[in-house]
């Protein structure tokens, strides 16, 4: 029997996409960066059936490449190499397995669009607050597998501090069930944060148990402009000492990341005219729907405007204006593709040096790319600001002849990154793109440990193969 008959006996002829232009979607990235190719695309239909694809793949010798809503920033689903490879789509895996209201946790498949995950846990009268640009295709599996943060980070914390439990498919097709609610747990190692941001490269996450929380009844959501990023900080540290734990988002764009999208979002309403270098998202939250949060982000903004630390702003005056400003923000991605070849970046520093950072990053990037719109985004409430270098006027064919410029612009960031104590990547992973960088900032007792981990869990190195370690 072929590999491709046995893969149809596991999953039926349906579901097992064989070479051709059928598969064209599956093996490119998002951002259109990586190409690769696969002796088949596969949709198993349930964790047992993922089990049997990696086995016959193992007896073979045939690594897997997990994909989930293919929508990451670093090519981490993306089949590349010289090895026969099969990508592994969880699709079909979209089952709600249950929602606990008293134990605030929701069981998944890990084929589950983050958009109803969401869903479900708003029918249940609760919040699921993972919140990202891509949630109404991005999957949990995917979330899982980059530990994705988003724009809630500030008051819930990333997606591992989301999971109470995991299902995985270990490269040798046994079954690791950790699919607990357990809130506390301390029986030895927390095993399941080894998949947790692994990329698909230690097993294939198939199921999850993840963190709940009461729904907000009252919301606030305010756009402000702000004349320096020290001023940005100095709001921070205000709103958390006035609104506490209300404070569910802090996000930051600088004028020119809002120019591009006025430019290329054209659906897109900007309030404000674009003359104060910095504009700032804020949003609050509370259960109780007796509480004018409006009054107390307006009372917060007043102060500061007397401070002279807000230049002006404006507080949303219903639901839809608010989801009208926060388009603002999701629209980041759509709008900087649009706008010319993207250089980006993913990094945290902690929040003491993060005016430092800013100012330095760009400085040394516009002296190093003149032409280079560079132009920031990004969670600073976590100390998590994306910086993008967008070079107009680059076609597909031209962008091989940028590699020097793109690794001279990582560089910068890269050093100014570890020099303040920070992260290359904070919530995008590592993935392809960025398998270099690893290598340059990761002390080398850490990549001695990670290799060790890679070598006992995947001794054939089957699973993702080229993606996160350095060659």
């Amino acid at each position: 029997m072929s590999f491709l008959d046995e893969l149809a006996a596991i999953v039926g002829t349906r579901h097992v996409i064989g070479p051709g232009d059928d598969q064209e979607p599956y093996l490119t990235d998002w951002r259109g960066r990586y190409r690769g190719a696969a002796l088949a695309v596969v949709k198993p239909a349930g964790t047992q059936e993922v089990a049997a694809v990696v086995k016959a793949a193992a007896r073979r010798g045939i690594a897997i490449v997990p994909q989930g809503g293919n929508t990451g920033m670093c090519g981490a689903a993306t089949p590349v190499g010289p090895r026969e490879t099969i990508v592994l789509r969880l699709d079909r895996m979209n089952r709600i397995r249950g929602v606990s209201r008293l134990g605030d946790a929701i069981a998944v498949d890990a084929g589950c669009i983050l958009a109803e995950v969401q869903a479900a846990a708003e029918a249940a009268d609760r919040l699921f607050p993972l919140s990202l640009g891509a949630e109404g295709s991005c999957q949990i599996g995917g979330n899982l597998s980059t530990n994705a943060g988003g724009t809630a980070v500030l008051r819930y914390g990333t997606t591992r501090e989301l999971t109470l439990g995991l299902e995985v498919v270990l490269p040798d097709g046994e079954i690791f069930d950790a699919m607990t609610s357990l809130r506390k747990d301390s029986t030895a190692y927390d095993l399941k944060q080894l998949f947790i941001g692994a990329e698909g490269t230690l097993g294939i996450i198939t199921g999850a148990v993840l963190k709940l929380f009461p729904r907000p009844r009252r919301r606030a959501v305010a756009l402000a402009k702000l004349g320096s990023i020290e001023a940005v900080l100095d709001l921070l540290a205000a709103a958390r000492t006035e609104l506490g734990d209300r404070l569910s988002a802090f996000e930051v764009m600088s004028r020119g990341q809002i120019e591009v999208i006025a430019e290329h979002v054209p659906d897109v309403t900007i309030p404000f005219a674009l003359d104060q270098p910095w504009h700032l998202l804020v949003e609050i939250v509370d259960t109780l729907e007796s509480v004018d949060l409006a009054a107390a982000l307006e009372s917060l903004l007043a102060a500061a405007y007397e401070h002279g630390l807000v230049l002006d702003a404006l507080v949303a005056a219903s639901e839809a204006q608010a989801k009208a400003l926060w388009k603002i923000r999701h629209s980041v991605s759509e709008a900087s593709k649009r706008a010319g070849y993207v250089i980006s970046h993913d990094s945290a520093v902690p929040l003491e040096h993060q005016a430092t950072f800013v100012r330095r990053v760009e400085s040394r990037i516009a002296a190093l790319r003149p032409d280079a719109r560079i132009v920031m985004h990004g969670h600073v409430g976590d100390g998590n600001i994306h910086v993008l270098a967008i070079i107009p006027g680059i076609a597909p064919d031209q962008r091989e002849a940028l590699s020097d410029v793109v690794a001279a612009i990582n560089a910068i960031v890269d050093e100014e990154t570890s020099a303040l104590g920070g992260s290359i990547s904070a919530e995008h992973g590592i993935g392809l793109a960025n398998r270099a960088r690893l290598a340059r900032v990761v002390p080398a007792v850490e990549m001695r440990l990670l290799r060790q981990v890679k070598q006992l869990i995947d001794p054939a190195g089957l699973m993702n193969p080229g993606k996160v370690l350095p060659d």
